[in-house]
């Protein structure tokens, strides 16, 4: 079974019992008088809602590139989660305008053994549903899904607390419903949040995991000739879809021949390992020469008394011109060109017979 097809059934398998769930919960809490259980319905409309949502953004992603859009749909999964995300905000502000003025005003809610029991029959669904959900989506990478889990794992902890809050009621004749609904919404604007926040920085382009970074880069460097791994940028267009690009440094003396099978071995290899497609670039490197090896561990001695440099690669010494090439990686918050120029006069004064020009990387990737 594919991906989509998994995430449009685990979905409507969430809808199923969401929906079954509401009817149970409304109708309980409209008996009992109890805010806190009618809000738990409501929340659990919203989750219904939710996976609706997440099949017509998991149908939409679905779409085959075309020339408007060649690297396909697959982001509109994340805009489905930005959907999901601002109902579930919304829910929270509205049990909030509904939970405070409980507090002022309690009403005491007539709860009975039965009603309390189907509840924690509720949690226990909520619970299994949750652990389902959750588990479908870290298997098959869906933002969507995951955040739909997580959401129904933590309603269960809601509704326990709905249970307790009717267990005491029905003892002790004490109204905590609008206690309980406050808390009730604030977890759940802090949940939406939370949601939002991480599906927005998927939008802008966060940083790639580091599991995944050093694998590749792992992988990469299993080739005999490849003398080091530099430059690894990756862009996702979806959850499923990964492109980017990466420098291997490589001995000078290789024919244009040798060096276009082995980008090509790399490239086969890492969409098949992967599903990844990347450009490979090269960087020439002439270090066998003793000479040229002298100016790198002096050039790699001066950038050592720097902290804001993460690294340097790519050197390059052209005997031909006198020039000697290399790149910098300098910390994001570190002013690049000003260290950059330290660095440069600092070489220069010791090789002056050599021009030398530096490019400054960014830290796309660890």
């Amino acid at each position: 079974m594919d991906r989509d097809k998994i995430i449009v059934k685990t979905s409507i398998i969430g809808i199923l019992v969401n929906l079954i769930l509401v009817a149970f919960k409304a109708t309980i809490g409209i008996m009992v008088n109890s805010i806190a259980i009618t809000l738990d319905a409501v929340n659990n409309l919203t989750d219904a809602l939710s996976s609706i949502i997440t099949i017509i953004g998991t149908k939409l992603a679905a779409k085959a590139p075309d020339k408007d859009h060649p690297y396909g749909y697959g982001r509109i999964e994340y805009f489905s989660s930005v959907i999901i995300s601002v109902i579930v905000l919304l829910a929270g502000i509205t049990a909030l305008e509904e939970s405070v003025p409980k507090i002022f005003n309690p009403v005491l809610a007539d709860y009975s053994f039965v009603s309390i029991f189907i509840i924690a029959v509720a949690v226990v669904v909520k619970f299994l549903l949750g652990r389902y959900v959750k588990g479908k989506g870290k298997e098959i990478n869906s933002q969507s899904l995951v955040a739909s889990g997580s959401d129904a794992l933590f309603d269960a902890v809601l509704s326990l607390s709905t249970v307790v809050a009717a267990i005491i009621s029905l003892i002790w004749h004490i109204s905590l419903e609008g206690i309980l609904g406050t808390i009730i919404a604030f977890v759940i604007i802090k949940a939406a949040i939370e949601m939002l926040s991480e599906t927005l920085s998927s939008m802008i382009g966060d940083r790639v995991d580091s599991e995944i970074t050093d694998k590749l880069k792992d992988r990469i460097s299993e080739f005999d000739e490849v003398r080091g791994v530099y430059d690894l940028t990756l862009h996702n267009y979806g959850p499923t879809q990964m492109m980017g690009s990466v420098h291997v440094e490589l001995r000078d003396d290789l024919t244009a021949k040798e060096i276009h099978k082995l980008t090509r071995q790399i490239v086969y290899a890492i969409y098949a390992e992967f599903g990844i497609i990347l450009t490979v670039g090269i960087y020439a490197s002439n270090t066998d020469n003793e000479e040229v090896r002298e100016v790198k561990e002096s050039l790699e001695g001066i950038v050592a008394k720097y902290p804001e440099v993460l690294q340097m690669h790519g050197f390059y010494l052209d005997d031909d011109i006198n020039l000697i090439t290399f790149d910098l990686i300098i910390d994001f918050e570190a002013n690049s060109h000003e260290v950059k120029e330290k660095v440069l006069e600092e070489i220069r004064s010791k090789y002056p017979k050599y021009h030398f020009e530096a490019i400054l990387d960014a830290d796309y990737s660890d």
